[in-house]
């Protein structure tokens, strides 16, 4: 387990993760890792800002399947508001995304 606190269920369960679906993709000009992406989480579209454009070209996003946190605060990166984060993996520092291995809706609630 690592140095990680381990958590309850009750806490997990504050977590609103939600599988969404990558409607559009951009880079954010001068930067050379980020990407605005308006993702559709079921309910709405929301723009988050992810930080894998070395790893993947932006319109290859378009229509992807991916997990994103909902209840994050939003912040401010490049001047741009991240209303959400994306789920990846980090494999020696570089970003790969997850997916579901089957087609499911947008705003699906993971659990």
């Amino acid at each position: 387990m690592g140095n990680k606190e381990i958590i309850d269920l009750n806490e997990f369960a504050r977590l609103d993760l939600r599988i969404g679906r990558i409607a559009n993709a951009e880079r954010i000009e001068g930067s050379k890792k980020l990407v605005t992406l308006e993702v559709d989480i079921g309910n709405e579209k929301r723009q988050v800002v992810a930080g894998i454009v070395e790893e993947y070209n932006p319109e290859s996003l378009i229509g992807r399947l991916v997990p994103v946190l909902v209840n994050l605060k939003p912040v401010k990166l490049r001047g741009v508001e991240s209303q959400g984060m994306i789920l990846a993996v980090d494999v020696n520092g570089k970003p790969v995304l997850l997916h579901p291995d089957t087609e499911v809706p947008a705003g699906s609630r993971i659990r």
